[in-house]
């Protein structure tokens, strides 16, 4: 089966036979996955933040000695400088056990649901969106790179 010379490339076409709400089912999938994409950036924002707050503390603690505050210092030395920031883990654990649990299962799911009912297109939703959206022979309104129309 030959290219449309207009509309989406071939892994951008729903194939026959896929119901509307079946797409629709993927797309919020999909939707839902890059919703937690973005809490993954956050939850390594959060792993990044806290281990370069924790490294700056070094500094405030002798800073405090400096200043003559040797208790203050020792506090933040031995209670705070290092500590967990949940029960028995500190951020890398708990990026580390995100990344293996609960992200691995939720991109497993989506890569099924996409390989077994569209032999693994990738947003289909949103592609037909875009062909209902698009004023078809206007400029920076193509198919795809290099297509006309």
């Amino acid at each position: 089966m030959g290219q449309q010379a207009d509309g989406p490339d071939e892994q951008h076409r729903r194939p026959a036979g896929v119901s509307d709400a079946t797409v629709a089912a993927l797309g919020k999938l999909s939707e839902a996955l890059e919703c937690v994409e973005r809490a993954r950036g956050h939850l390594y924002s959060l792993h990044q933040l806290i281990g370069h707050a924790d490294l700056m503390l070094d500094d405030a603690v002798e800073q405090f000695r400096a200043a003559g505050h040797p208790q203050l210092a020792d506090r933040i030395d031995t209670e705070l400088l290092g500590r967990n920031v949940i029960a028995g883990r500190w951020t890398f654990q708990i990026v580390e056990d995100f990344d293996d649990g609960y992200h691995a299962l939720f991109r497993e799911l989506d890569r099924q649901a996409r390989e077994e009912l569209v032999g693994g297109r990738r947003h289909l939703y949103e592609a037909e969106m875009k062909e209902r959206r698009r004023s078809r022979g206007e400029p920076g309104h193509e198919a795809r790179p290099g297509g006309e129309g």
